[in-house]
């Protein structure tokens, strides 16, 4: 991939527009998040951030095992 992508001024930060080979290679969308993760002899490497696998990585943390005879009730959880 070759493709020359130009900085742009946008607010008070710079901006990359990212080639479309690149989005589809990555499998990017509006909103993603990318991290850079090395920056050695003017390479970048950026790797995409997956925040609902991190999230739940980390609620994995907070797991506990159920009773084996718990049976969730929709009706009494939402009584008030």
């Amino acid at each position: 991939m070759e493709d020359v992508m130009q900085v742009s001024k946008w607010g008070n930060s710079l901006a990359v527009r990212l080639p479309k080979k690149l989005v589809e290679d990555m499998a990017l969308s509006a909103g993603d998040e990318l991290k850079v993760v090395e920056v050695e002899d003017r390479t970048i490497v950026v790797e995409k951030v997956d925040r609902k696998a991190e999230f739940l990585r980390e609620i994995e943390k907070f797991r506990w095992e159920l009773p084996a005879d718990y049976k969730f009730d929709r009706e009494e959880a939402n009584e008030r």
